[in-house]
């Protein structure tokens, strides 16, 4: 069992292989500099970003399901990409060694759709006419888990210099990006933050019900 991990550690292989984190971290850069290839060259226009890639309510009515899946691995530009995979390496890393490899990709994948499908739920009953990419929703899902699992890990967030709590943390910079996309009218998907966030708290409370012993170690050693 690894310190950290909660569910019985499988055999490991004699093959060394990249981390589920790092894996994903590729794969988002990957993308976005294949997609700004294939903009700058003509080869895809914007509107087929935003018709193919998004989720959006129109995407969805149009029947373009894969836009779900599609959008947690898009961004909107570099510090959009930077900012989500400089918090994927640190948060992730950590929410992997407690799930476990396989369970820490399904986890986060779930995350992620549960977040499309909450911004396009709310875009129903309020449409903008915007669509939604990025990693946000799937990261607000580890967060959410580490909210219940870790309340008082000291973490730092951009441009603060002091670590904040857990607990304290993931809500909060929940509320400061909804500020500042009210106050500056910024495009921020803030429906799919809370979508990833909840999905979070639920698979924690899960795990907190299941594996007592376990979580509690955690919450200690983390304190």
């Amino acid at each position: 069992m690894g310190v950290y991990q909660i569910y019985p550690k499988k055999r490991k292989s004699f093959l060394p292989k990249l981390s589920v984190t790092v894996s994903l971290i590729l794969i988002n850069v990957v993308l976005f500099i294949l997609v700004i290839v294939l903009l700058l060259t003509g080869i895809i226009s914007e509107s087929f970003f935003s018709n193919n890639i998004a989720v959006s309510l129109e995407n969805i009515k149009q029947l373009k399901l894969w836009t779900f899946f599609t959008s947690m691995f898009m961004h909107g530009g570099f510090f959009h990409l930077f900012a989500n995979m400089l918090s994927l390496m640190f948060i992730g890393s950590l929410v992997e060694k407690i799930l476990g490899a396989k369970r820490y990709l399904w986890f986060y994948l779930l995350s992620g759709l549960f977040a499309s499908f909450l911004y396009v739920f709310f875009e129903l009953l309020s449409p903008s006419g915007l669509g939604a990419v990025g990693a946000s929703g799937a990261l607000f899902g580890l967060v959410g888990l580490l909210v219940l699992l870790t309340p008082n890990l000291p973490v730092y967030l951009m441009f603060i210099p002091i670590p904040i709590k857990m607990k304290y943390a993931g809500p909060g910079i929940l509320i400061v990006l909804w500020f500042i996309s009210r106050a500056g009218d910024v495009p921020i998907g803030n429906t799919a933050h809370l979508g990833g966030l909840i999905c979070g708290l639920v698979y924690g409370i899960y795990l907190k019900n299941k594996y007592k012993n376990k979580t509690q170690w955690l919450r200690k050693h983390f304190s």
